[in-house]
């Protein structure tokens, strides 16, 4: 069933544009605030913000709440979010498994769940996540009435605008159109992103990333995947794949890597790549990571050489992306944080020793970060959405909520 569509009686509904979405992120992640604040934080005129803020007033999205005067003049008339004014659903779809969260219209967390996926199929993944949103927005009736937005996150390139999945290596999908799938399936506007955009869209607005306008992720896992936040915008590039960072070639002629080229980053530093590289050297097979990290840890020669390998592969690679883009601070998270003990230190010694600038001209932290986070940064891109796009107004939805689409 396609997205329902709003009832007059909602009234004036927010335009879509790109000034209300920095807007709106400014009283998220600062709010209360006032307008001046807003100005002096997101660089617009004070009769811009003011003219984005009326619509979202009226639409019931953010309020004004009365303040201190703060000196001469008009008095300081703070804004904030009306959390329970509108809820939206994100969600994480890895090979195995669906993870969801509900999430307010300020982004916090209201409610989680997970499903498991029998087969990394599309099919098996459409109706995983349609169930669970159904389950989530079973579990409280104001979920049901005001929830319109789903954000999926999903690894691999996206095509924004046509909501399709152009490849995923990870799942081996290609050119899949999952948005219309599953708005099809929930009745919900739905927004796709990349998954580790997601995760830096959540950094952004409620981690480390706020405040500071240049900042890379940079996840390890099944694969090696990164985000870019520059001048405090979100990298997608022309085709939807800035920031593969996994798959530049740091060893030339090395392990052909799942997308067809040779000595790519991922190829090495992936979780898959580690178990590879151990069995290949005389180790044991069909481990899993953790058991390789307490190999390593127990001094395992195979396994500890897999490791250090990794780290220099991951130092050079993200020494690469300094030398490129120059953030001030670069984020290490993802699953693969598990065995960072064994990375970091031939990670930070290549890193150093690859870098133009000298190394502590950058923050390189680690952020161990539970799939749900992931989640929550594919549903403040779906509510960041709502106010991002062409100027026009946006489909207005029924408060009746999501759910007749979803009923079996």
């Amino acid at each position: 069933m396609a997205p329902r569509q709003t009832a007059d009686r909602e009234g004036p509904y927010v335009l879509r544009d790109r000034t209300r979405a920095s807007v709106f992120g400014a009283i998220v992640t600062k709010g209360p605030i006032a307008r001046s604040e807003i100005a002096q934080l997101t660089g617009l005129s004070q009769a811009t913000v003011t003219k984005a803020v009326a619509p979202m007033i009226a639409a019931g999205y953010v309020a004004e709440q009365e303040g201190s005067s703060g000196g001469r003049g008009r008095p300081r008339v703070p804004l904030h979010i009306c959390p329970e004014r509108r809820f939206a659903v994100g969600v994480k779809v890895t090979e195995r498994e669906a993870v969801g969260v509900v999430v307010d219209f300020a982004g916090r967390v209201v409610a989680g769940g997970r499903v498991r996926l029998e087969s990394p199929e599309v099919p098996e993944a459409v109706a995983g996540v349609r169930r669970l949103v159904r389950q989530l927005l079973a579990e409280k009736p104001e979920f049901r009435e005001r929830t319109f937005d789903l954000g999926v996150a999903v690894g691999g390139a996206v095509d924004l605008d046509r909501k399709v999945l152009r490849a995923s290596p990870i799942l081996g999908w290609q050119d899949v159109p999952l948005g219309t799938l599953l708005e099809e399936r929930t009745g919900l506007r739905t927004v796709v992103e990349n998954d580790v955009n997601a995760l830096a869209v959540a950094e952004q607005w409620f981690g480390v990333g706020v405040d500071v306008p240049w900042f890379a992720v940079v996840t390890l896992g099944a694969g090696v995947g990164s985000a870019l936040v520059l001048d405090g915008k979100l990298m997608h590039g022309a085709r939807g794949a800035a920031g593969e960072l996994g798959h530049i070639v740091v060893e030339p002629g090395g392990r052909q890597c799942r997308c067809g080229n040779r000595g790519c980053l991922e190829a090495i530093a992936s979780e898959p790549a580690i178990l590879a590289s151990i069995a290949e050297a005389g180790g044991p097979s069909g481990i899993d990571i953790e058991a390789a990290v307490g190999l390593a840890r127990a001094g395992d020669a195979p396994a500890f050489t897999a490791f250090m390998r990794a780290g220099v592969a991951l130092g050079a690679g993200i020494a690469t992306l300094a030398n490129l883009v120059n953030p001030a601070r670069i984020v290490l998270s993802g699953e693969g944080l598990v065995a960072s003990d064994l990375l970091m230190g031939s990670l930070r010694e290549t890193f150093a020793a690859r870098t133009l600038l000298p190394a502590d001209a950058y923050e390189l932290i680690t952020r161990p970060l539970p799939d749900e986070a992931w989640a929550r940064g594919a549903a403040a891109v779906a509510l960041r959405d709502i106010f991002t796009g062409p100027l026009e107004e946006s489909p207005n939805r029924p408060l009746r909520g999501a759910g007749s689409s979803l009923t079996p």
